[in-house]
């Protein structure tokens, strides 16, 4: 493991790079996404500003960016599927390959007809996650689009939505706790069957005389350094590059502890069933 002094070399090489070099793609689903799987279940509409998935007893969709991505600030706006869900899970998330593999998840679990969607978040770092808060969200995400966002840099990982932060990722590489930093990622969405879980555990199956089961993205932003032949290479936009130093300033750190008083229901660090032995390290530091 590098020691602090070599991480900080390190990152604040990447932040002397970073101040000449910056990209930022927007907009358009057939310039930045391949769709992946799905069989035409998978929809790209409107000249490329919007996107489907949609799920049916024979099978889901998905898609992934065309591009890798080393650090960025992404913004995706989802209307995701609407009445009854229960079983379907809509993924949405930055994952690197590989059984060492870094990941960022959104993960958004059906529901009832009337019950609230539950979003699942989760953070992997080389090969091992189980990190896992869950939250209500305090208003209804399938009436209209609302924008779920990453913003990740050498200092941390901030999960918000429509602006608001919910959870924090801080980087602790300091205190012996590995963060994601040495490999692109990929940016993934799917609809897919997930009943033996998604709802309540399991108990709640999926109605298929509801299907198909339809999400809907639009507005994707991403101010990011895009991996290609094993550098980053970006635009040089010296005004666009301040996510890469942005933290949660004190109005952030107060919007966070506001929805995580009122709408978090699981987080793994107060978990004592999963850690008879005791949390994970970075519980106590972040």
């Amino acid at each position: 493991m590098a020691s602090h002094s070599f991480a900080s070399i390190k990152i604040a090489t990447f932040l002397l790079l970073s101040s000449f070099l910056i990209a930022a793609s927007a907009g358009n689903f057939d310039q930045n996404f391949d769709i992946t799987w799905g069989d035409g279940r998978a929809k790209i509409l409107n000249n490329g500003a919007l996107l489907t998935l949609s799920l049916d007893k024979s099978s889901g969709s998905g898609f992934q960016s065309k591009n890798q991505y080393l650090f960025g600030k992404i913004d995706m706006q989802l209307k995701l599927v609407p009445g009854n869900s229960a079983g379907t899970v809509t993924a949405y998330y930055l994952s690197s390959q590989g059984s060492a593999h870094d990941e960022i998840d959104f993960e958004f679990l059906g529901n009832l007809s009337g019950d609230p969607y539950i979003v699942h978040t989760n953070v992997f770092t080389q090969g091992k996650g189980n990190r896992e808060q869950q939250f209500y969200l305090w208003f209804d995400p399938t009436k209209d689009f609302h924008t779920y966002s990453f913003l990740w840099n050498p200092l941390s990982i901030v999960f918000s939505v429509d602006g608001t932060p919910i959870r924090e990722f801080k980087n602790l590489e300091s205190k012996g706790i590995p963060f994601p930093k040495n490999q692109p990622m990929w940016l993934y969405s799917s609809l897919w069957d997930a009943e033996d879980w998604a709802t309540r555990g399991g108990l709640v199956k999926t109605d298929w005389t509801k299907a198909p089961f339809t999400a809907s993205y639009t507005n994707f932003n991403a101010q990011a350094c895009i991996w290609s032949s094993g550098s980053s290479s970006c635009s040089s936009n010296s005004s666009g590059n301040s996510w890469l130093t942005q933290s949660l300033d004190t109005t952030g750190q107060q919007r966070i502890k506001w929805v995580q008083k009122n709408y978090m229901i699981y987080n793994y660090c107060t978990d004592t069933k999963r850690f008879p032995q005791g949390f994970p390290p970075e519980c106590s530091l972040a």
